[in-house]
């Protein structure tokens, strides 16, 4: 969870509040509370990647990216020998999950909008990224027109999105090696 200002966020915030009502299925870890000078414990956030299944890398739409604290920590963390060298490959195979809340409505974000890249556009570098160190990208949870929001769209929004990041098959593909995965076991004990 990277929010610059996560007490004056209302979508964030609550987001945030509804996920830690699922402690043993959830692990909330704010990055902007955990830093306040923005050093970085690379071991520890090493160590709590390492723990997780999934990723879900929750942020306010910033200039059409990251907060800067989640970008300096994918540089930082997200070292050359911890994905790539002898041992390397720490998150492989590991999905990884956009949940973005961003300030415009939906129809800036499309061909012809005011904007006229879509969030799946402009968050490229991340899928991007994904894909080079062995992740597998889900499908993004996205809320628009953060700014003016009604309560009660903020609020149902944070019911959706914890169904969204706790489905386990969000991704086709996955149901299918997972599918594929447990045939084999079954095979493997029946021999």
């Amino acid at each position: 969870m990277a929010h610059p200002n996560l007490q004056q966020s209302r979508v964030n915030k609550r987001w945030v509040e509804e996920l830690k009502k699922h402690p043993g299925e959830v692990t909330v870890h704010e990055l902007y509370g955990a830093y306040p000078e923005k050093v970085l414990d690379i071991g520890r956030e090493q160590a709590l990647l390492a723990e997780c299944e999934r990723l879900v890398l929750q942020f306010p739409l910033q200039w059409y990216s990251t907060p800067p604290l989640l970008k300096q920590w994918l540089d930082e963390v997200f070292t050359t020998g911890w994905l790539f060298g002898p041992g390397g490959k720490a998150v492989a195979g590991k999905e990884l999950l956009i949940a973005v809340s961003i300030g415009g409505a939906a129809e800036t974000y499309e061909a012809g909008g005011l904007i006229g890249y879509t969030i799946s556009e402009l968050t490229r570098p991340l899928q991007a990224f994904a894909n080079q160190i062995g992740m597998t990208m889900l499908p993004h949870f996205k809320f628009h027109g953060a700014n003016q929001a009604a309560d009660e769209l903020i609020e149902s929004s944070a019911e959706r999105y914890v169904r969204h990041i706790l489905t386990p098959e969000l991704d086709p593909r996955i149901a299918r090696r997972r599918m594929l995965n447990d045939m084999k076991q079954k095979m493997q004990a029946s021999l």
